[in-house]
């Protein structure tokens, strides 16, 4: 038996609150677009993920080289990127203008919009009263989200106005063009909100096919495993130490680990620190030697030769914004 009955006792909590609280919206891009049709605009931005919630009208959401979904008032879609997907009264109509990364826009042509479709504070489009309104927010970072969150779901997820009721959309529809101070962080809060109610309805849905990760969080030895390496990754684990704490032998650890996790717990210990890592290089000024105590190694040069060997850069070819290093963090 993996578990003997001296094991502390466990405590199953909720298997996606670890992942759901991870959404952490940094400036995001964040709009209310107002069309009457016929309306198309092909979104290129590369963002890892986008929320639209459709407040009026009728909309399609057509993933590049997909089957597209429709949206009625009240519905929820979110794509994850980098794909290009097109935002469209109809499948058929032509894009009139293009989102590019970082909220630039254009025309089809390349032709630069100079702000003729800006109606106001975050909102574009065609009028302010449009009969189409669409509330948009872009996760512009993928450090911004649970990498094996995003992993997991479909390039192009909706769930209906039945399926996922949220109380969240008047207070956006107010929030979203105020100009105020602080505005920008309780935008990005919503957002976070926003989408973790959305990925609560989207997993709990009778259909849903729980990912290999939602087993291992639910398991009660290697959800308590991955709970410790989650909570303190810069401790000095060891899979004795692992297996004494969820206790179990380190054979049956390891064992029960890498069946469901897929890859042993040090190898799973050392992608967490790594990722850790490339986050912590893109979005705060700490030196490296900082960053190598905060994830669990002993100097810079032994957190350099890691990085480089999983991600092909170096940490400051990262920092500087190199391609390449895709955090697979938990």
């Amino acid at each position: 038996m993996d578990v003997p009955p001296s094991a502390p006792p466990f405590t199953p909590g909720d298997p996606l609150a670890g992942l759901l609280d991870g959404p952490r919206a940094r400036g995001a891009f964040l709009i209310r677009a107002c069309f009457d049709p016929p309306w198309a605009v092909r979104v290129e931005d590369r963002a890892p993920l986008t929320v639209m919630l459709l407040v009026r009208g009728d909309a399609w959401v057509v993933p590049e080289g997909g089957e597209g979904v429709r949206l009625r008032a009240g519905d929820l879609a979110i794509a994850r990127g980098p794909a290009p997907y097109t935002c469209a009264d109809d499948p058929a109509t032509e894009p009139q203008a293009l989102i590019l990364p970082g909220g630039a826009c254009s025309y089809p042509d390349g032709r630069s919009l100079n702000g003729s479709m800006d109606l106001g504070v975050r909102t574009w489009g065609s009028r302010p009263d449009g009969a189409t309104v669409l509330l948009i927010g872009t996760y512009q970072m993928r450090s911004e989200i649970n990498a094996r969150l995003l992993d997991a779901l479909p390039p192009l997820l909706s769930l209906t106005d039945a399926e996922w009721r949220c109380p969240l959309t008047p207070l956006l529809m107010e929030e979203i063009v105020r100009d105020e101070p602080g505005q920008e962080v309780v935008l990005d809060r919503l957002l976070d909100l926003l989408l973790i109610a959305a990925l609560r309805a989207w997993f709990s849905r009778p259909d849903a096919e729980a990912p290999a990760w939602y087993r291992a969080l639910a398991d009660p030895v290697v959800g308590r495993v991955l709970r410790l390496l989650r909570d303190d990754p810069a401790h000095p684990w060891t899979v004795a130490s692992l297996a004494a704490k969820a206790g179990v032998s380190r054979a049956a650890l390891a064992r029960r680990f890498t069946g469901l996790v897929g890859e042993p717990p040090m190898a799973h210990l050392t992608g967490l620190r790594l990722a850790l890592a490339a986050d912590r290089l893109r979005t705060t000024d700490a030196t490296l030697a900082a960053i190598a105590r905060q994830v669990g190694y002993g100097s810079a040069f032994s957190l350099s030769t890691a990085f480089k060997r999983m991600y092909g850069v170096s940490p400051q070819e990262h920092r500087e914004g190199a391609p390449g290093a895709r955090p697979t963090g938990p």
